[in-house]
């Protein structure tokens, strides 16, 4: 069972992996074709989709699969049964109702984002088309989540592995396409391009659905949920399973909405605040950049976080559960060390070298914005990274609520500061209130780990500054070899050139800082067993 569960949960958080991967790469040539004005549209069109959809959702799917594990696991199957069938038709009425919301809502959200009737040629006519036409995946998505849900509340990771990356290639794929026939074939325009480049969540969608059913139909006959009921079935009532399956979901919508809730305070506030700052004739160049083109490289350290995230909660809950709190405040101080050993140099690189790195993604698509607002955008990517690990620990030791409020003094902070810093400093203003925000959620739910578990932060204290000095040595070797590398390549001339410098000074660096680590016995002291084996057998010993 053990083995099942392990393989299960590789195969799940391989299949999320690819489907972000190829989410970020799918941008390049996106935005080479549509630019800074496609962008600005794409994103304010699924900026609304992504809130609806959470929305719509309400963490519906991920507490169906907790409601449907935990009664198969007492062997009454009828009761999980009846809870798909209802989620089923409850997923479909909420998707209805927020494709009809945000249809008839899409002239008061695009007006909101674009702040006036036309900036940079863009419309507000142009967002509410394009904001209509993602606005259709809204009636599948939510019934495919719940179906991925009963999916995986059975132990079967492969089905929603599978239609992730099915789902996301069938999306990117017709994305591409159309955007590029749309524009090279069919003359239609940058908006009709970026519209069907939205409408593409659609497609993929029809594409994922597709996959579980051929999944379902292969495995009907042998799902746990097909089999005779071991014990005498509860027959609780709807309303009772609802407010049970409600009770999961809660903590599920809310620290996952943490990252879209920022980003659609952003769309909502940015332009308004830099053309109330006199910033008009740049605002829309950096809105695709801050909130689309950039992110989608900082959450590439985050993702490792979000994998701690989802398979910490077990271990923690469990620990919690026995009260056995030196096992609990080791796997704290294990998971918070190695996020901090790993995010923290790569954040740190992905600063110091954000030039090229930018122009290996986006070449030639607001190079100087992109390095700047990377630059300092990077930083956050450790807050993101530390705030998922921090939510699933107060979720693992059953203290879902003040992860609720850590969230909303975050956002609290973020609305207060979001306009007032965009004025003073454009993009890199909305990057400090978004820092501000994680900060102040950060301290809080800290804060109550220690309160409730009597969690000590001088250990990982005392390493995270030697892993700062460490990452300043490695930055600073970054810098010089990218000084250096300049003399004979300039990465502003093209892909390649950005890929030579990035590549050459992420290789130096990083085994400078390997080498720093190992010869501080950082490794060992963070990674412990796992590191021995590939140590020589002298210092695997000391």
């Amino acid at each position: 069972m053990s083995n099942n569960l392990l393989r299960g949960t590789f195969v799940l958080t391989l299949g999320t992996y690819l489907s972000r991967i190829l989410g970020m790469i799918y941008l390049i040539p996106f935005a080479a074709m549509v630019g800074t004005d496609g962008g600005t549209l794409f994103q304010t069109g699924y900026a609304q989709y992504t809130i609806f959809l959470s929305i719509a959702t309400a963490g519906f799917p991920a507490a169906v699969s907790k409601f449907v594990s935990k009664y198969n696991a007492i062997g009454d199957y009828k009761t999980s049964r009846k809870m798909f069938k209802a989620g089923i038709m409850v997923m479909f009425v909420t998707g209805l109702i927020a494709f009809i919301l945000l249809y008839v809502l899409a002239p008061t959200l695009a007006h909101s984002a674009l702040a006036e009737k036309e900036i940079s040629n863009i419309t507000v006519d142009d967002a509410v088309l394009v904001i209509r036409m993602v606005s259709l995946a809204l009636i599948v998505v939510p019934l495919m989540s719940l179906i991925r849900g009963f999916f995986q509340g059975h132990g079967s990771m492969g089905p929603t592995a599978v239609s992730q990356v099915i789902e996301q290639l069938v999306r990117i794929v017709f994305l591409l396409v159309a955007t590029y026939l749309v524009l090279n074939v069919f003359n239609g325009g940058l908006v009709l391009a970026v519209g069907y480049a939205t409408f593409a969540a659609f497609v993929g969608a029809i594409g994922g659905l597709l996959i579980l059913f051929v999944y379902w139909v292969k495995r009907k006959h042998t799902l746990l949920a097909m089999q005779e009921n071991r014990v005498t079935s509860r027959n609780i009532p709807l309303g009772k399973m609802f407010r049970e399956v409600f009770t999961y979901a809660g903590p599920f919508v809310f620290v996952g909405l943490a990252i879209p809730i920022y980003n659609y305070i952003d769309t909502n506030t940015f332009n308004r605040a830099m053309i109330d700052a006199g910033y008009k004739d740049i605002t829309v160049e950096m809105f695709s950049v801050l909130l689309l083109y950039v992110p989608k490289l900082v959450m590439i350290p985050v993702s490792l976080a979000t994998a701690f995230g989802l398979t910490l909660i077990p271990s923690v809950t469990e620990s919690f559960t026995k009260n056995n709190r030196e096992l609990l405040h080791k796997q704290i101080d294990q998971t918070l060390q190695i996020i901090m050993l790993v995010t923290l140099p790569a954040v740190i690189g992905l600063s110091v070298l954000a030039g090229p790195a930018y122009s290996i993604f986006y070449h030639g698509v607001s190079e100087e914005i992109g390095k700047e607002i990377l630059m300092w955008y990077s930083p956050v990517a450790l807050l993101f990274s530390l705030f998922t690990v921090n939510a699933a620990i107060l979720q693992g030791i059953n203290k879902q609520k003040l992860a609720v409020i850590s969230l909303v003094l975050g956002i609290i902070v973020k609305l207060a500061l979001n306009s007032t810093l965009i004025q003073m400093y454009q993009g890199v203003g909305s990057i400090l209130a978004t820092a501000a925000g994680y900060l102040l959620s950060l301290i809080y739910g800290f804060a109550m780990i220690k309160k409730h578990t009597g969690y000590s932060f001088k250990l990982l204290i005392k390493r995270s500054v030697l892993m700062v000095m460490m990452c300043i040595f490695m930055g600073l070797v970054l810098s010089v070899v990218q000084s250096i590398l300049a003399i004979f390549v300039q990465y502003q001339d093209g892909l390649v050139q950005s890929a030579i410098v990035a590549g050459i000074a992420i290789v130096i660096g990083g085994a400078s800082y390997l080498y720093l680590a190992y010869r501080t016995h950082l490794l060992e002291k963070v990674l412990g067993n796992r590191l021995n084996r590939f140590l020589p057998k002298s210092r695997a010993k000391g």
